[in-house]
């Protein structure tokens, strides 16, 4: 069976009511979360979390975004630097699969070389040719990206679809019925579209010894979205498809009813 190793790589601030309604205005961390995926003795990088680049990229008109979420990152926190706590090197993994584009998930790609990148095209061929302002509302930092990332990347419509489980299936029109197999995981790591937060948001299901888990992005900062306590409606301005991401805060509820464990990018602390 597949595994799911949990890490941490910096993390910003923000008011708590704008993630759960009702939460109040004092600041909360969300820790940027990084897994690693293990699975038919294979290993891939679940996103990158923050790294020191992020704050090279974030000058000029991109200076509004630690702007607006405060960024603390010590370097000893980088994903590539955090690897030998379960034995691998970076040129151990077999790709860095990529969420979605927003900083805190892509800010330390630079120092994955010779690696794949997998993602969506469709995210990708949309946010490409984005710059300042365009780019800064999309939560996409050009300068992050590698000079040959379009060289090493993979999209993951290229790969083998395969039906969801009967007990992941969810009898809503817009609830996925497909995935994409990640090649040699055995089929043990379904990837999934989970449309609303950002353009083109991928997420995971895993099978574990537990069953199936779900790597849900950005779905939501707090299970208490999917428990009844969405986000205030100020968060809206940050959603790429506002009706998309409440159908699939459906989806991970409905998800979350039927046993499945959720964890997501942030994860702000459930006290709030």
């Amino acid at each position: 069976m597949a595994k799911i190793h949990f890490f941490e790589a910096g993390y910003c601030t923000h008011p708590a009511c704008v993630a759960v309604r009702g939460a109040g205005f004092g600041a909360c961390q969300f820790p940027a979360r990084v897994f690693v995926l293990e699975a038919n003795g294979r290993f891939w990088l679940w996103d990158t979390g923050y790294a020191e680049h992020f704050f090279d990229a974030s000058r000029g008109i991109y200076a509004l975004y630690p702007a607006i979420t405060p960024v603390f990152f010590n370097p000893s926190e980088h994903i590539s630097r955090q690897l030998h706590a379960i034995a691998l090197n970076p040129s151990d993994l077999q790709g860095v699969i990529i969420s979605h584009f927003h900083a805190d998930h892509i800010a330390g790609l630079k120092d994955f070389a010779h690696i794949p990148f997998i993602g969506r095209r469709l995210a990708f061929d949309f946010l490409k040719p984005l710059k300042g302002l365009k780019a800064l509302k999309q939560g996409f930092l050009p300068n992050l990206m590698p000079s040959d990332f379009e060289s090493r990347f993979m999209a993951v419509e290229q790969f083998l679809p395969k039906a969801l489980p009967e007990h992941l299936c969810l009898d809503e029109p817009h609830a996925p019925k497909t995935a994409w197999a990640l090649p040699n995981s055995n089929d043990e790591i379904l990837l999934v579209p989970l449309d609303g937060h950002a353009i083109g948001q991928i997420g995971a299901f895993v099978l574990t010894d537990k069953g199936w888990e779900l790597i849900a992005s950005d779905s939501a900062w707090s299970a208490q979205n999917f428990l009844g306590r969405p986000p205030a409606k100020i968060s809206h301005l940050i959603m790429h498809d506002v009706p998309a991401f409440y159908r699939t805060l459906s989806h991970l509820s409905q998800w979350h009813q039927r046993g499945v464990a959720i964890h997501l990018s942030h994860e702000l602390d459930e006290k709030t």
